[in-house]
């Protein structure tokens, strides 16, 4: 297999994952607009769930794969 591969996911894609998991407890992610909107860390919360594999990386994020 190949060592150190990841593989982009885009903002929108992962807060459908999130939405899908929440929905199971009548939850929902919802971001901010803004200059406020950097708040919450959608990609940590995907990782929690499960919902974002470890050789998933999310696209624009500050964030290094995990070595």
């Amino acid at each position: 297999m190949n060592e150190g591969v990841t593989v982009p996911l885009t903002l929108r894609a992962l807060i459908q994952r999130i939405n899908r998991k929440l929905r199971q407890d009548d939850q929902r992610l919802r971001t901010a607009r803004g200059w406020f909107s950097d708040l919450g860390h959608p990609e940590a919360r995907g990782r929690d769930l499960g919902v974002l594999k470890d050789y998933e990386l999310l696209l624009g994020s500050w964030s290094y794969p995990n070595t």
